[in-house]
């Protein structure tokens, strides 16, 4: 349930759990739906279920075998603050990832109220990074649910952006990532909506990436924002501490 990924800001995977229900206009397209139903196609075993809510306990403890370090994104394909995620299932996640700290985990939810719930009951370390997706001004009393977490490293997933963002706060927030939605069915990005989140993270200095403008050729509308790649990260796995590493080329 661990492979190597093709996301841009991460280097593998990990699902401990598969499987999801839509809440937001973001989750329209899904990428992960679609591959759990290519998958349950091929007759994978562990996308037997295609994309109903589903726990490996197999899966669980992977990080742990893994003894060279890497970026991992959890839960790629579902989310771990779904509500039929039960509290003890999340708790263990966390301490194979408190467990496991030579590896970064980046953790990513639209469930940012259960995430604030259950904050007070999670292992926080530094390499465990925690992020919310935000789609449009309408899901942003999500960042402050984050803001309010107890995530060392919070981080924001701008993707699929479908509106303009405005005025964002970025007080506490540490990194943001914005693309463009892909595959079949697109919906377009106005290039004046990054631009004006990116000079909102220039001004708060906050690391900036992004991802792709996407559309249903997204290899061939690439990623280069006014003739360059943004590719920033913050530099917070181990320290701490407020200092940014700005990779972008």
């Amino acid at each position: 349930m661990g492979q190597a990924s093709t996301i841009e800001w991460t280097e593998s995977t990990w699902n401990p759990l598969t499987g999801c229900t839509k809440i937001s206009p973001g989750c329209k397209d899904c990428y992960a739906e679609r591959m759990a139903m290519r998958l349950q196609a091929m007759r994978q075993p562990n996308y037997a279920n295609g994309f109903d809510l589903t726990l490996h306990e197999n899966a669980l403890e992977l990080p742990l075998r893994w003894k060279k370090p890497q970026t991992i994104f959890v839960n790629s394909m579902s989310d771990l603050f779904h509500k039929d995620v039960p509290v003890e299932f999340i708790v263990r996640t966390f301490d194979v990832m408190r467990r496991a700290d030579w590896h970064k985990f980046q953790v990513l939810t639209k469930r940012s109220d259960r995430l604030l719930e259950l904050s007070p009951t999670l292992p926080w370390a530094p390499h465990i990074w925690m992020g919310v997706s935000v789609e449009s001004l309408k899901y942003t009393p999500r960042i402050d649910h984050l803001r309010h977490s107890g995530a060392i490293v919070k981080f924001l997933s701008l993707e699929p952006l479908l509106g303009p963002l405005p005025g964002l706060n970025l007080e506490g927030i540490d990194w943001a990532i914005v693309g463009g939605e892909s595959g079949p069915g697109a919906r377009p990005m106005d290039p004046a909506w990054v631009l004006e989140i990116r000079d909102q993270c220039v001004d708060a200095c906050v690391p900036f990436f992004f991802k792709q403008w996407g559309g249903t050729r997204k290899k061939k509308a690439g990623r280069e924002l006014e003739g360059r790649t943004w590719d920033e990260m913050p530099e917070l796995a181990h320290s701490g501490s407020d200092e940014y590493m700005h990779a972008a080329k």
